[in-house]
């Protein structure tokens, strides 16, 4: 027998459904947003703007006035932006007015953009990254052996890309940088204790030492080092608090009292984290004496917050398209720990929707 449906049941459905369709344009105007400028524009206001001024501080064409008032509502509904109303000087017409939240200040390029996430934002919408993920469906009916649906597209693996195209290569590394400069600092504060009593450390795959970094200013007795792809270190300073080794993790990891990866083992399947645990546990002394991985990734499920949870299955499939790799729960994490060799592990769930995991020999 066919099921009655309420007809209030079919628009509350189809109006569902559309916001499925439709979500993409959230993240395509977040880019709008950080490509014009928008949360500098309010920060350097000093307080909430109207679009007309807005319009005036970005140098924008007059003509723009009201597709940005339309652009600006929605960007405001998400929470992006705050929203109120206020009366103009002039005639007494009522103007939106729209502020910073603390979304929106995460994208503000204070202090030299050491703590700005826009360009993880660019990174991640740049259309290297995001057009794949319109052939998601061709690839899965594809029988060609092709591991990605990033590799369908371009016709080679994620780092093959970066390697031959230098402006997508110097966009992602700047935008990995502002992740881990800004994910370090509050590593730092809320878990400073994991890095002290070491002497050494590599980061493994540290893209261009902004968490290294972060890591020897406030614990300066520490030897930093970052191990990279020759691509990725090639013109570095070699002076400062961090040495900078061109190399393959899958071959050999320089000698440290712990090895750091970060957001490194979920671009990699399990047999592969296993190669690069191995190398990382020949890297580092003994527990009794020190030697650890430090590993910060996400831990499906180490959150009670269904937006934590949303954050890290939208990972998952991200690390599908783009990389081959997975994002792991706690048992398929302690699998490839003891398959590599080691013999404890402690999870730290304490940075929102990602954890620190010490992995012990």
């Amino acid at each position: 027998m066919e099921q009655y449906w309420d007809d209030d049941l079919l628009i509350a459905a189809q109006s569902d459904l559309w916001n499925h369709l439709f979500v993409f344009l959230k993240s395509m105007s977040l880019k709008s947003a950080v490509e014009l400028g928008i949360p500098d524009a309010i920060h350097r206001h000093r307080g909430p703007i109207s679009v007309p001024n807005l319009i005036a501080a970005l140098n924008l064409p007059a003509a723009r006035l009201p597709p940005l008032r339309r652009l600006m509502r929605m960007l405001a509904f998400s929470r992006l932006f705050t929203r109120q109303t206020s009366e103009a000087a002039a005639g007494g017409e009522e103007e939106d007015l729209y502020g910073l939240t603390p979304t929106s200040r995460l994208l503000v390029d204070d202090a030299g953009g050491r703590r700005s996430l826009a360009p993880f934002v660019r990174a991640i919408l740049d259309p290297v990254q995001t057009v794949p993920s319109l052939h998601v469906g061709d690839w899965f009916k594809a029988a060609d052996g092709i591991v990605t649906p990033f590799e369908a597209v371009h016709g080679e693996d994620f780092w093959g890309v970066t390697s031959r195209n230098p402006v997508f290569n110097a966009a992602f590394n700047k935008g990995m940088a502002a992740d881990g400069t800004f994910i370090m600092d509050v590593v730092v504060r809320k878990c400073g204790h994991v890095f002290r009593g070491l002497r050494s450390l590599v980061d493994v795959g540290g893209g261009t030492g902004a968490a290294a970094r972060a890591i020897a200013e406030p614990f300066p007795h520490v030897k930093c080092a970052v191990l990279e792809l020759p691509q990725v270190v090639q013109g570095l300073p070699a002076d400062g608090p961090v040495e900078f080794v061109a190399g393959s993790m899958f071959e050999r990891v320089p000698p440290a009292d712990a090895v750091m990866l970060k957001w490194v083992l979920h671009d990699w399947d399990d047999e592969d984290c296993v190669r690069i645990l191995q190398r990382c546990r020949e890297a580092i002394p003994s527990r009794e004496a020190g030697g650890k991985v430090i590993v910060m990734e996400l831990v499906i499920g180490s959150s009670p917050e269904e937006k934590a949870t949303e954050t890290q299955l939208f990972f998952d499939v991200w690390m599908m398209v783009q990389a081959g790799g997975r994002e792991r729960n706690e048992q398929e994490w302690c699998k490839i720990f003891t398959e590599a060799g080691f013999s404890d592990y402690k999870i730290a769930a304490t940075l929102g929707f990602r954890s620190i995991i010490e992995v012990f020999p």
